[in-house]
């Protein structure tokens, strides 16, 4: 078990060093939407990018700034939920979310997000996991912009 969870935290640090897909998708490339999200506790801040085609996520991008579980989980998000239609993607978040606050079990279907499984022993550190994909979920929903997505 031991050996596990070596192998999960170092996936965290590796995806937190050296992010996916940390960049803007440019407006003009069709159905892109964005929206901010900060963590007050953390001070964690992320952009969320994305761009839709037909209702399926055809891109997925992060900006921004955060501690090593924040950026890991922005990154992960943008490799787990790129081709996936948005019923799919909220069905992703919703496992997720379960992992991570220790309200649901951990399966093998979720495959690199399995990694925040420890989390749900930190609580301070589930608003640092779910930060982007709150934002995620503002952007593809579109929420007005008036002001931040926040984990408070």
């Amino acid at each position: 078990m031991n050996e596990l969870r070596d192998l999960y935290q170092e996936m965290i640090l590796e995806h937190s060093r050296s992010p996916r897909n940390r960049r803007v998708i440019d407006e003009d490339a069709g159905d892109v939407h964005h929206a901010d999200g900060h963590n007050p506790l953390c001070g964690d801040e992320v952009t969320v990018y994305v761009r839709l085609e037909g209702g399926t996520v055809a891109d997925v991008s992060f900006e921004g700034s955060g501690c090593a579980i924040s950026t890991a989980s922005a990154s992960i998000l943008t490799e787990t939920l790129r081709g996936k239609s948005r019923e799919e993607a909220e069905e992703v978040f919703r496992r997720f979310h379960g992992l991570v606050t220790g309200t649901s079990e951990a399966s093998e279907e979720m495959g690199k997000l399995l990694v925040f499984g420890g989390v749900s022993e930190f609580p301070a550190r589930v608003k640092c996991a779910t930060l982007a994909w709150h934002t995620f979920r503002a952007a593809i929903e579109e929420q007005p912009a008036d002001g931040p997505v926040t984990t408070e």
